[in-house]
């Protein structure tokens, strides 16, 4: 999982989740967020990285295959995971979706991983989360 620190809060920017009930944010700098895949019942993980550009996907990697989570060509066997570096531009916000039939979004840093709903303090159910960079004047 990737290595998380807090920023300082002078200037630095966070990562902030909006939610039907409203917005959470977190002094994060860098994260690995993970889920279940609802068939195929296996962990994909990504690290991200916030940056005042946008969110900067980092690796990629899954325990296994199945329908819509092939590993890239690219990819290699490391330890039982399939892991790779995507390449695609920063991105302003990523849209977390959740059927219910495989448990939530989990986000991991600093060694410890909590669902969307603990973060949030409220449950999420199958609603949609946005997560994006928000700067200090958020």
């Amino acid at each position: 999982m990737a290595a998380a620190s807090a920023c300082n809060g002078r200037g630095g920017v966070s990562l902030c989740f909006a939610t039907v009930g409203g917005v959470k944010t977190l002094a994060l700098s860098a994260f690995t967020l993970v889920w279940t895949h609802s068939i195929a019942k296996v962990d994909w993980q990504e690290d991200w990285r916030v940056t005042p550009a946008g969110l900067e996907l980092v690796q990629a990697r899954v325990k296994g295959t199945g329908p819509g989570m092939e590993p890239p060509p690219e990819a290699r066997l490391v330890d039982g995971w399939f892991q790779w570096q995507p390449q695609r531009a920063l991105m302003p916000e990523v849209v977390l979706g959740n059927s219910g039939a495989a448990g939530e979004w989990r986000l991991c840093d600093d060694g410890k991983c909590r669902t969307l709903s603990e973060i949030v303090g409220h449950p999420i159910g199958a609603n949609v989360t946005t997560m994006k960079v928000c700067n200090d004047k958020n």
